[in-house]
């Protein structure tokens, strides 16, 4: 029979994973209290890292509907529960992995679909959501200007073919 206590963490744990866009689990054998601190700081406030229990955030995830992680819980585990942006997220536990070797990106999920180490590695090189609509934001601007051009030179290309048909009858016409 469960205790309250762990009942308790396995339903704020269950409530996180639902109310995430992603969760990174990662190992953190070998980093220090610091270095940990560290890392919740660069992750800002898109992200929450826990330290966590394996079988209760397993417990966690299952009721929350995610099993692709179940292999993953083994050894010291900690969650990166992103609220925010993935791909800021992802990208502050790469460069922070790159920093301190000592911290393992295991595996995630992005709005249900599972993660491998590699994926999110791959999600931490896109560049941000805002980037990226910005750029496409100045494709469609671009594009735009160009269909804008275009109509504006088919009149005045109209108007020039008039003329020279006017000037070409009008020559016809003096030489007959």
């Amino acid at each position: 029979m469960p205790t309250p206590n762990k009942a308790a963490s396995v339903a704020e744990l269950k409530d996180a994973f639902q109310s995430s866009n992603a969760a990174v689990l990662t190992e953190y054998r070998g980093l220090t209290v610091a270095q940990l601190k560290t890392l919740r700081r660069s992750l800002g406030e898109n992200a929450q890292y826990a330290v966590v229990k394996n079988t209760l955030t397993k417990i966690a995830a299952n009721e929350a509907g995610i099993t692709a992680l179940d292999e993953h819980f083994a050894g010291p585990t900690a969650v990166a529960f992103v609220t925010g942006d993935p791909v800021e997220s992802a990208k502050a536990l790469r460069d922070f992995a790159k920093e301190n070797p000592n911290l393992i990106i295991k595996a995630g999920v992005l709005d249900g679909k599972a993660l491998s180490a590699d994926d999110i590695k791959k999600l931490a090189d896109l560049e941000s959501r805002e980037v990226l609509l910005s750029k496409l934001a100045g494709a469609f601007k671009g594009k735009q200007s160009q269909a804008a051009q275009l109509f504006q030179a088919l009149p005045s290309k109209l108007v020039r073919t008039v003329d020279a048909l006017r000037a070409k009858q009008a020559e016809q016409g003096g030489a007959e």
